[in-house]
Formats: C-alpha cells, sequence, structure tokens
C-alpha cells in the first residue's frame, strides 16, 4: 500500500488521508517536517537524495524531510526519519512552522504545513541507500555559494525552508 499523508486545513485541522503521491499530484495541503542537522563546527548536514527516489532524485536537501503518520506527532515523524534514513537519534527542537507550496517537476507538487526541527550530531551515520545516496557536512557560507551557482542540484523545498529558516532565526 501507498504511503498516505495527512491532509489538513491551513490550521493544521485534519481533513483526512490520501496516497502520497496522489497528494503531490494534486497540490494538496499536507503535514510534512524538515530537519536541521549541525556539528560542533556549525556545518549544516547536506543529504543527497538517492538516484531512485520518484521526484528530486539526486539532489541536495537538508538532513530529513517527510511526512508525520497519522498517530505520530511532528517530532515523532522527524525521529523515525532520523534512524530510518540516516541511521540515527539526535535530541531534536522545534524552531518554527509555514506553509509552502513548490514545484517539484514532473507535474508534482509539495504543498506543505512544514514543521522545522534543528538538532545537532557529529556521530557515525548508517545511510538507508533508497533514500539517501550520500552526506556531507558544509558551512552555511560554502552553501550559499553552492546554491548561487548551482541551484539545480539543490531541492526546491531545500531552497524555501533555507530562507525561512535564515529569516526566522
Amino acid at each position: 500500500m501507498e504511503e498516505q499523508v495527512v491532509l489538513i486545513s491551513e490550521k493544521d485541522e485534519v481533513l483526512g488521508l490520501m496516497d502520497k503521491m496522489q497528494a503531490h499530484e494534486n497540490g494538496i495541503l499536507h503535514r510534512a517536517f524538515s530537519v536541521f542537522l549541525f556539528n560542533d563546527k556549525g556545518e549544516i548536514l547536506l543529504q543527497k537524495r538517492a538516484a531512485e527516489k520518484y521526484h528530486s532524485p539526486n539532489q541536495w536537501t537538508n538532513a530529513v524531510c517527510s511526512h508525520p503518520r497519522v498517530d505520530e506527532t511532528y517530532m515523532e515523524g522527524a525521529q523515525r526519519r532520523l534512524k530510518e534514513e540516516l541511521g540515527i537519534e539526535a535530541e531534536l527542537t522545534p524552531k518554527f512552522h509555514f506553509i509552502y507550496k513548490a514545484d517539484v517537476g514532473g507535474n508534482l507538487w509539495e504543498h506543505e504545513l512544514d514543521h522545522v526541527f534543528t538538532g545537532h550530531y557529529n556521530g557515525d551515520f548508517t545511510l538507508n541507500s533508497y533514500e539517501v545516496s550520500e552526506i556531507r557536512f558544509i558551512t552555511m557560507e560554502a552553501l550559499d555559494e553552492e546554491m548561487k551557482s548551482n541551484p539545480e542540484h539543490f531541492t526546491e523545498w531545500f531552497k524555501i525552508i533555507l530562507g525561512e529558516y535564515k529569516d526566522r532565526l
């Protein structure tokens, strides 16, 4: 069975469930979360999405972005995906949430109420190769330069969320 997302109103009131692909094809508002991880040097962790991903393959993005299940809080979903994608546990702090809509190509849309979390991590990773092809830490300054010179290397939602992160923190 296809993974489902939680459809919501702009006030985060649950309206129902829908297959993830159908929600992305129709640009319907749903719950999501994004995790920004930093190391002790203050560098941000980037993950490169696996080549097999149905949208935005081989693009760099933040540590984890996904959707909470119907029976999960945003925090529980974020913790679950850290384990599933990166093989780690990290203490997370909620920072802010906002609604955005982004064309991710292939007639697919991300239209999400996104809860953004931050955390610190310096240990080893066990990558899930179905989700992540590689990871790296980078300074914000180097990331800004790379995003300016090669914006096509990054997911559309990461560009939006990073901008919100910088504006709000």
